[in-house]
């Protein structure tokens, strides 16, 4: 499943630059991840990069957009153009 932003952001930016899918951008409130580019860094990292580095634990798995790692892996190639 694709990783959202909670409340608890405190817009200091620190998710957006490990993001290897560009996924993460500011928001009107704080950052935002775009479910559509995230795949939980699958093809990447074996854990969420966003999550390891937030310093306020707002990066969290959205329960609205879950997916299994076939279908992340899918979505990571489908990203790089293979």
């Amino acid at each position: 499943m694709a990783y959202k932003i909670t409340e608890e952001c405190i817009n200091c930016g620190a998710c957006e630059p490990d993001c290897p899918n560009q996924a993460i951008s500011a928001g009107d409130e704080r950052f935002e991840i775009n479910p559509d580019k995230c795949t939980e860094c699958v093809g990447y990292f074996d854990e969420p990069q966003c999550a390891s580095v937030c310093p306020t634990n707002a990066c969290v798995p959205d329960p609205g957009q879950k997916e299994s790692r076939e279908e992340l892996e899918a979505k990571f190639d489908k990203l790089k153009g293979s």
